[in-house]
């Protein structure tokens, strides 16, 4: 290989393909011809989204979309769920902007439950709940859909504005936006998604472009009210990365020729061997046990093991891995399995893993 293949949690491994895409030859971002364009990606990603309502694209990471949705969607209190460190980034990205909120903290490793979130919300005062679907820093994945049944069900829960980080689970795990009711669902172009980092996506429910209506200081660059108004003429209010979006718009065509099921079932399989691979090898995962993530497992290391020389011996043969986040760094290494990976290339991963392994006996 020429490079260093990546099996991190973002920016992932992109396909020669993806990456061609990108230098077609540029075209001017009030033209007819990048009006098709955004057009197209709308028609598609929708799919992807599994809704039928607006998808925002904006040139920014996936913590830019955590400050337009709690900027667009509280006036009142916002009830911020933390069980890692990108949930945590989305509590200090609510102080940050002045809003009231409380938080809902369980320990990392473990999931947001939805009696734990409705407890929380009985009679607090809430407008908006925030909650990361796929916490990336430690490879868990909460019950979206049933912690959204759960608020929907409690009196006065169908106001309540249901905001989600997908950033590390969206196009790899499930997520299905209409059914289960949710407001707003973020995530960005370099995890699942399997392009090049720049771009983040933000479906929008109709309630929360209500909402969006009824707040003030929704701030500029990131107001839903202004960024739909350009959608529906298939624009968006500044510049574009427009590279990127014909890099978008060919690998939306390549996701759905796939087919979304068969890309769930894919990231499933690839879980699986992950988590297999590890307890044969005597680890333990870190999730708790039923909420390992689809795309990113983080496994309990060794006294026995030093992280960081097992992330150099992969680097030495041209593969990268994650060590732990934050608290867990050096405890724990992460091994995502998400966008176009394949089975074979989380084999070809295991044997240079197993080649480590066998050194220290």
């Amino acid at each position: 290989m020429d490079h260093n293949r990546l099996f991190i949690p973002g920016p992932t491994e992109v396909r020669p393909e993806i990456l061609e895409a990108q230098t077609q030859w540029m075209i001017g971002h009030r033209s007819p011809e990048c009006a098709e364009l955004i057009a197209g990606i709308q028609n598609k990603i929708r799919k992807v989204f599994y809704t039928e309502k607006r998808v925002l694209i904006c040139a920014s990471s996936g913590t830019g979309l955590q400050e337009a949705a709690i900027r667009n969607c509280s006036d009142s209190k916002i009830l911020n769920c933390v069980n890692g460190a990108f949930a945590e980034r989305w509590h200090k990205v609510t102080l940050a902007n002045g809003k009231n909120c409380e938080l809902l903290e369980v320990d990392w490793g473990q999931p947001i439950l939805p009696d734990l979130v409705t407890k929380r919300i009985r009679g607090g005062g809430f407008d908006a709940v925030t909650i990361v679907h796929n916490e990336t820093s430690t490879g868990v994945t909460s019950p979206i859909r049933e912690i959204a049944q759960a608020i929907r069900d409690m009196p006065g829960g169908k106001e309540i504005m249901i905001l989600v980080d997908s950033v590390s689970g969206l196009a790899g795990a499930r997520v299905e936006v209409d059914a289960w009711d949710m407001d707003v669902v973020l995530t960005s172009s370099q995890k699942a998604f399997a392009l090049p980092a720049g771009l983040a996506f933000c479906s929008v429910s109709d309630r929360a472009m209500d909402k969006a209506r009824s707040v003030s200081s929704r701030g500029y660059y990131f107001d839903f009210l202004e960024l739909d108004k350009y959608l529906l003429r298939n624009q968006t209010p500044s510049t574009p990365p427009i590279s990127l979006l014909f890099a978008l718009d060919r690998q939306l065509t390549d996701m759905l020729a796939e087919g979304m099921e068969q890309r769930f079932a894919r990231h499933l399989a690839m879980r699986d061997k992950t988590i297999a691979w590890a307890r044969g090898r005597g680890f333990n995962m870190f999730a708790a046990p039923g909420y390992e993530s689809p795309t990113v497992s983080c496994i309990s290391s060794k006294p026995t093991i030093d992280v960081s020389e097992l992330i150099a011996f992969l680097r030495s043969r041209k593969m990268i891995i994650s060590d732990g986040y934050g608290p867990t760094k050096g405890k724990n290494f992460r091994i995502a399995h998400m966008g176009d990976t394949s089975l074979a290339e989380m084999d070809e991963l295991f044997g240079v893993l197993d080649a480590f392994l066998s050194g220290l006996d």
